[in-house]
C-alpha cells in the first residue's frame, strides 16, 4: 500500500510540475484580430431590433454583463470602456482578466486575454441598419489546456458566443422598446 501511495504522489507531483512549467512558458500572441491559427474558433452572427447605439451602450457597460449575461456572474471594469482598460470577469468557471485592444463606439470592440491553461481574442462589430443592429462576433483560443480539450473548448465557446448574443439581442431589444414606448 505504502508502494502504491508513493507512485501516486510521484504521478500527481510530476503531473503539477508539468502544468507549471506550461503556464510558466506560455506566451501568446497579442492582436486585434484574432489567431486563425488556433485551434478553436468561432464566427457567430445576430440581428438586434434596436439601433446600434442602444446595443452599445449594453454592450459597453461591462458593470452589468451579470444583469443580462447569466454566463457571466461576475465582471468588473475600473475605469471607461476605452482602448487599454482592463476588465475582470468570469466564464463558464474560468476567471478572466481581459485588456480592451480596439474600442470605436458603435463601430468595433475588442479584447483578449489569459486564463488558466488558455488565451482568447474576441472581436466584436456592430453595423447599424436603420432600427437594427447587426453583430458580427469572431474569437479564437489557443493554449495547452484549449489543444488538450480543443472538442469540448470549441463545443462551449460555440454555445457561449450563441447565449451571449441571444442575451444582448433581449436586453437590447427590451431596453429600445422601454425607450420607445415611455
Amino acid at each position: 500500500m505504502k508502494r502504491f501511495i508513493k507512485v501516486v504522489f510521484v504521478l500527481v507531483a510530476t503531473l503539477a510540475l508539468i502544468v507549471v512549467v506550461l503556464e510558466m512558458t506560455s506566451s501568446y500572441h497579442v492582436s486585434k484580430t484574432i489567431n486563425t491559427d488556433a485551434p478553436v474558433i468561432t464566427r457567430q452572427q445576430i440581428v438586434i431590433h434596436a439601433p446600434v447605439e442602444t446595443v452599445w451602450q449594453v454592450f459597453s457597460n461591462v458593470n452589468d454583463w451579470p444583469e443580462w449575461q447569466k454566463e457571466i456572474p461576475v465582471s468588473k471594469i475600473d475605469s471607461t470602456f476605452s482602448e487599454g482598460a482592463s476588465f475582470n470577469w468570469k466564464s463558464n468557471g474560468l476567471t478572466i482578466r481581459s485588456t480592451l485592444h480596439t474600442v470605436k463606439p458603435n463601430e468595433e470592440a475588442g479584447w483578449s486575454g489569459p486564463a488558466f491553461g488558455a488565451f482568447a481574442i474576441h472581436t466584436w462589430h456592430f453595423t447599424g441598419q436603420g432600427d437594427s443592429t447587426l453583430v458580427v462576433v469572431n474569437e479564437s483560443m489557443e493554449g495547452w489546456l484549449v489543444t488538450l480539450f480543443k472538442k469540448q473548448f470549441q463545443s462551449g465557446l460555440d454555445s457561449s458566443i450563441i447565449y451571449w448574443l441571444k442575451a444582448l439581442k433581449a436586453e437590447s431589444e427590451r431596453k429600445y422598446k422601454r425607450l420607445v414606448f415611455s
